[in-house]
């Protein structure tokens, strides 16, 4: 496809701005540490993933059509966010116990999960694969939906690269405040305000974008 290299720019342009997926990950790695970040990290690609097969048989134009679905979606995201957010701020306590142990305290399959059900409700996702994609597909190169496949699949190529990252970079500076319990306690707690305030963004942005 021609616009490949086209779509390659725009998508990395994008990316590395944080977004939801950027910021959660940021504070899944301040909370819970580089493992949890990694594994957030690909639960997030997990859930866009799905979010981009809906797109590609048809979903992305209904919600499109419809911004009571839209809405829907992005608020059911935005509660979950500051769910997370607040659970990770009440246990910011715990962080300090963690210090003579492991810094990795939850269950790797219920951070996937976690980060599974944000990938499938971040609506700058949706937007991106059900506004933005299709204007670099090529209806005479084939099948659209097969396009859209492979143009989601680069783009979350790179998200996967970039978000990855942003985690190893947070869980170096939460090592870093792990040395004093008391600033732990401190970094756990910014962690799940900053899910927090992302949900809130979310929840009162008047556009997805």
């Amino acid at each position: 496809m021609s616009n490949l290299l086209a779509f390659l720019a725009a998508a990395t342009i994008l990316i590395i701005v944080p977004g939801p997926g950027v910021l959660f990950t940021i504070g899944r790695a301040l909370t819970l540490g580089r493992r949890a970040a990694l594994l957030s990290v690909a639960g997030h690609c997990i859930g866009v993933f799905f979010v981009l097969l809906l797109v590609a048989v048809g979903l992305g134009t209904l919600l499109m059509a419809s911004s009571l679905a839209l809405t829907v979606i992005k608020f059911a995201g935005a509660l979950y966010l500051m769910y997370l957010g607040v659970q990770a701020f009440r246990e910011r306590k715990s962080l300090r116990a963690a210090l003579g142990t492991t810094i990795e305290s939850v269950p790797d399959a219920k951070v996937l999960r976690q980060s599974i059900i944000v990938g499938l409700t971040n609506p700058k996702a949706i937007v991106f694969f059900a506004a933005i994609l299709p204007h670099f597909a090529e209806p005479a190169a084939g099948s659209l939906p097969l396009q859209f496949l492979i143009l989601g699949s680069v783009f979350l190529a790179v998200a996967v690269v970039s978000d990855s990252a942003w985690a190893l970079l947070a869980a170096s500076a939460r090592t870093w405040f792990a040395r004093s319990p008391r600033r732990l306690e401190a970094v756990g707690g910014a962690g799940g305000m900053m899910i927090v305030g992302l949900g809130a963004s979310v929840a009162l942005s008047g556009s997805t974008d």
